[in-house]
């Protein structure tokens, strides 16, 4: 999850799974990357922002959770810095409040993620 001017970085998913729905940005790890390195350039690719990470926020690994097959996703806690445009696999992207974020239908179990990084960010 990324913080940037008071609120949270997301993307319009410019492709199936969950086309046009709200998502944090992501991607794949290639072979031979660590995630922290994949994390900073799934970022910047379809965000344009340059991430600080600060912070693992967890691992989520149910098999459901991605009507591809099995993906584990590691989530991070991180800072953008830059100027914020979509790109990549990213429709657009865009800062929500944190209530914003509240009412809408996010893709995947990117909801879950949210709530498990602003406990991790308050305490």
């Amino acid at each position: 999850m990324i913080l940037y001017k008071d609120g949270i970085v997301l993307i319009k998913r410019k492709h199936e799974p969950f086309k046009d729905h709200w998502a944090l940005p992501g991607g794949f790890v290639e072979y031979g990357e660590r995630v922290e390195d994949a994390a900073i350039r799934e970022a910047k690719e379809e965000t344009g922002l340059n991430v600080e990470l600060m912070k693992l926020v967890g691992v989520y690994s149910d098999p459901n959770r991605d009507p591809r097959g099995h993906t584990v996703t590691i989530a991070f806690l991180a800072k953008g810095h830059g100027n914020l445009k979509g790109g990549d696999d990213a429709r657009e992207a865009k800062v929500f409040s944190f209530d914003e974020i509240k009412s809408l239908k996010l893709a995947f179990d990117h909801d879950k993620i949210i709530d498990d990084a602003l406990k991790a960010l308050r305490g």
